[in-house]
């Protein structure tokens, strides 16, 4: 037993370090030692020992696989929208966004496991709700950190084989993305900006959350949120994020039209409220940014922590019935479903 377990610890190191990939090399910052970027110091570290506690002891919620069948996909979207805009929920974290012209997917994600391998890690439990084949040409894909259900690499690469887009990622991200052959990339640190053209710029702007894709390249590279700027509003996506006083920062920064907030991953508390808000925490992040209406995301298709498949909507759903909380703009889509603002 003892040496099959030895055998297991050293696969595992192996695998961590095959898939560690490598990080940002640049100047020194208030949030970047050099070596590895930092959320605020107040902000309590996970070790790995945290993360074995909480995976051995587990008690997660109930997931139940979905079937296409059961799934109301969405229409095959315009080649383009020109005049106001049309967002689109694919489903877990990743968005379609017209607007000006310009077709934008945030963190896309189209594969069936979120993991460095095809045969284990979360798998998909929800179809995406817009088929791959039905997207319209893609200009802009935007990646908040390189989590695995936030940058997948095969998805990626089919988006870069059929449209050649550009791709705006944080700090470092851009060295895994030039390593596997994607090299329109624009890497940003927070508080930075990038045009895409006259109608659109990105800014990236503060989260706190963490990187890997392996053991050994924690924080190597940055995570954010984004700012999109465009005719029609700016909308904010804010990727994944605990929550902290930088949204009220973001709030004052930018005038927001459409927030993208997440509200799932987010049990137990006392090991994922440093990466993760939860339900009641996201309506105060649509709050503190001062959207005019919110949607929710990162919720109901990759079990990543101990919620269940309907913890997080149905939370959410109480947490709105709270009195502080009524007549909130903040509303739950169904994947496949669109919010249109005309001009």
């Amino acid at each position: 037993m003892t040496v099959l377990l030895m055998l297991g610890a050293a696969f595992v190191v192996s695998v961590g370090w095959i898939v560690s990939k490598p990080g940002y090399k640049g100047p020194t910052s208030k949030h970047f030692n050099g070596s590895t970027f930092e959320n605020p110091k107040e902000v309590p570290s996970k070790s790995f020992f945290d993360v074995m506690k909480w995976y051995f002891q587990r008690d997660q919620g109930e997931w139940t696989k979905i079937p296409e069948s059961e799934v109301t996909f969405a229409p095959k979207p315009a080649d383009a929208v020109t005049s106001g805009l049309v967002v689109t929920y694919v489903n877990h974290s990743t968005f379609l966004i017209q607007t000006a012209g310009v077709n934008i997917l945030v963190d896309p994600v189209w594969s069936d496991r979120v993991s460095p391998v095809s045969f284990a890690g979360p798998k998909r439990f929800r179809p995406a709700g817009v088929k791959f084949e039905d997207l319209p040409p893609i200009n802009l894909v935007l990646i908040s950190h390189n989590h695995y259900d936030h940058l997948d690499l095969e998805t990626l690469k089919k988006l870069e084989s059929e449209f050649d887009p550009r791709f705006v990622v944080p700090l470092g991200v851009d060295v895994l993305l030039n390593q596997e052959g994607i090299d329109d990339t624009y890497p940003l640190d927070w508080w930075a900006s990038q045009p895409i053209d006259s109608d659109i710029t990105i800014h990236a702007v503060q989260a706190q959350h963490f990187s890997a894709r392996g053991l050994f390249d924690r924080d190597k590279t940055l995570w954010a949120g984004y700012i999109i700027e465009t005719p029609a509003g700016n909308i904010y996506f804010a990727g994944d994020s605990g929550y902290g006083d930088f949204f009220k920062k973001i709030g004052k920064k930018y005038e927001i039209k459409v927030g993208l907030i997440p509200i799932g991953a987010y049990k137990p508390r006392w090991f994922m409220s440093p990466m993760h808000v939860d339900p009641e925490e996201a309506i105060q992040v649509h709050k503190d940014v001062g959207a005019e209406i919110s949607f929710g995301m990162h919720f109901g298709t990759f079990p990543l922590a101990d919620d269940g498949m309907n913890d997080p909507a149905n939370d959410f759903s109480k947490a709105l019935q709270k009195p502080e909380n009524r007549g909130v703009n903040f509303k739950l889509l169904e994947e496949g479903d669109s919010f249109e603002l005309k001009e």
